[in-house]
């Protein structure tokens, strides 16, 4: 059944469709509708000041900016080598019943690694340090995405499902469900759930942490879906304290481009630093907060700590 869904769907809209923008597309009057709940709730807790409505329309543009490089970039670049690995695949996998909630965790056990990357390694980075950027938690914050993702190569790390053999229309449309979850725990209106439920997946409380500038809470709880993983390899920390949202060093702008590229441009600024060219080009996969002997990293780079 499956099978057939994504055969008919693929000759509908022909095979190389970026199935995660279109699921993402399809369910923004659910998103806009559900940041309209939960704006409601909060003026009845009086405490609608947790919206600020200049940040929602900067995070609104995000998203549109976002959602037209993901579109460019999958018709000039990713699209094809997509394609290209799944021709060369190992297997023929299954999509079934059975299989289809392994694959899911599958997928998620490579955003778990993508996420953690984008946190590590200062070339990701300088496209996930738009989502932190902003200093208020609601759902609009999901919307506060990276015109720069496709770019860096989030979809790598996707790669070796396809090469496996899972059709990508399955992966990136799983991907999709994977980050439609996710917008519902970027908000403060739900506490924490019952204990079993904070044990295996990811949700508000947990998520809240992720996006704190906390010294105990940078780069903690990586998980979309499930928090399994960062349990597995030690990322994993509980809300325990009130969160203060944002990256260490606050960006103090909402204009569209500086959101999108302050932290790529500071990060090839310190590339182009005079130096040796092992020590230049350790800026693009060391950690953010990395420093080389020497001159100083480009002023304004916003950067995350490492907690260990």
């Amino acid at each position: 059944m499956l099978n057939e869904l994504v055969e008919l769907l693929t000759r509908m809209l022909g095979p190389d469709v970026d199935w995660k923008l279109v699921l993402l597309t399809g369910l923004t009057p659910v998103f806009v509708l559900a940041f309209a709940i939960e704006y409601r709730v909060l003026r009845r807790r009086g405490e609608s000041a947790k919206v600020d409505w200049r940040d929602v329309r900067t995070n609104l543009g995000l998203a549109g900016a976002y959602q037209l490089a993901e579109l460019i970039v999958h018709a000039l670049v990713s699209g094809a080598v997509i394609a290209w690995v799944y021709q060369h695949r190992l297997l023929d996998m299954p999509v079934n019943g059975w299989t289809i909630v392994p694959i899911f965790v599958a997928v998620e056990f490579c955003y778990y690694w993508f996420h953690r990357a984008s946190h590590r390694i200062r070339w990701f980075w300088s496209a996930h340090v738009v989502h932190h950027s902003g200093e208020h938690m609601n759902f609009s914050t999901a919307m506060r995405q990276s015109a720069l993702y496709a770019v860096t190569g989030w979809w790598l790390f996707f790669m070796p499902l396809v090469f496996l053999g899972i059709p990508p229309a399955v992966v990136f449309f799983l991907y999709g469900c994977d980050l439609a979850y996710q917008y519902f725990v970027h908000t403060e209106v739900v506490g924490k759930l019952p204990r079993w439920i904070e044990a295996v997946f990811d949700t508000p409380s947990n998520h809240r942490v992720h996006h704190g500038r906390n010294p105990r809470y940078i780069d903690r709880n990586y998980g979309g879906v499930l928090i399994i993983f960062d349990r597995w390899f030690g990322t994993y920390v509980e809300e325990d304290e009130a969160v203060d949202y944002g990256i260490p060093q606050r960006l103090g702008s909402r204009h569209l481009w500086t959101v999108n590229m302050h932290e790529f441009i500071d990060m090839w600024r310190d590339v182009l630093t005079p130096g040796t060219l092992g020590q230049r080009l350790k800026h693009l996969w060391a950690p953010p907060e990395y420093v080389r002997p020497g001159p100083r990293r480009a002023q304004g780079a916003a950067v995350a700590v490492d907690p260990s």
